[in-house]
């Protein structure tokens, strides 16, 4: 099991880093006090899906804090890796966020002097962290962006592309971010040997695939996507999700999934194909 500690000071970004590990699949837990942590990790020992665990620990938990190297030092005798995320900001960065947040810091009367106590505070800390950000000149999506290559794996970095068939006769792919209807292609449902022939049969998709029209449209989506899909990751988003929509769902939409997904194989990203309403026949 690997534990990374989040910490650092008010106002640096801990809470857009906590966002960021949980797109990498690790199970998180905000503001957890030292004392905890030993307790925590042994649930989280228990539970054989979790191997990545992100834990917000900052000066909001007052004098527990001061617990925490030796609550790190415990886990380290289980064999547990620990790594420690530090997060930092200049004085007059942190001013301007709690201003512009209206929001007071949680150890001062004045921004100011919350910062200056809270960075003596953390000064110890901060010289034993693995990794330190200063997050000042970052804007949130330069940041998460960072982030991630600091602690993502190859393949977790990547952009990752969920392409779904689905059939329009029961209803739109709700989390879809780009819908496509395939509807225009020639329909095998009317060709009596392929009537059962789902999309993923080399028969349905030889028909489907065929047709001038389908090779031109799976020319423009590979464009439009290549296009796309630089600017998706340049602003940060993690995942895609596109819906390609026929009558029921059983063979148009499908085997197109199955030929959109093998084009975009050649863009670096990470594909995964799903067919909502195949088993629905059709």
């Amino acid at each position: 099991m690997e534990i990374l500690v989040i910490t650092g000071y008010s106002g640096a970004g801990k809470s857009v880093a906590l966002d960021v590990v949980e797109d990498l699949g690790y199970f998180s837990m905000d503001n957890l006090p030292p004392s905890l942590l030993e307790k925590f990790i042994d649930l989280a020992i228990e539970s054989p899906k979790i191997h990545k665990v992100a834990v917000v620990m900052d000066t909001r938990g007052g004098d527990f804090f001061s617990n925490l190297p030796q609550a790190i030092e415990r886990a380290q005798e289980k064999k547990i890796k620990v790594s420690i995320l530090f997060l930092s900001a200049s004085e007059d960065v942190i001013v301007a966020r709690y201003k512009e947040r209206r929001r007071p810091h949680p150890l001062g009367d004045s921004i100011v002097e919350g910062y200056r106590k809270e960075r003596k505070e953390l000064e110890d800390i901060k010289n034993q962290a693995d990794i330190v950000i200063d997050t000042s000149a970052l804007s949130t999506n330069q940041f998460k962006q960072r982030l991630t290559r600091e602690l993502a794996s190859k393949d977790q970095a990547k952009l990752r592309v969920t392409i779904n068939s689905f059939g329009f006769k029961y209803g739109i792919l709700q989390d879809g971010d780009i819908i496509f209807d395939v509807r225009f292609l020639p329909n095998p449902y009317y060709i009596p040997e392929l009537k059962k022939l789902n999309g993923l049969n080399k028969k349905t998709q030889d028909f489907v695939l065929s047709k001038g029209q389908s090779q031109e449209f799976l020319d423009r989506l590979y464009d439009l996507f290549a296009f796309l899909i630089p600017h998706y990751v340049e602003e940060g988003k993690r995942q895609l999700v596109i819906g390609l929509g026929c009558t029921g769902g059983f063979h148009r939409s499908v085997a197109m999934t199955e030929a959109l997904a093998k084009r975009l194989e050649k863009l670096d990203v990470v594909i995964q194909t799903r067919h909502r309403d195949m088993e629905s026949g059709d």
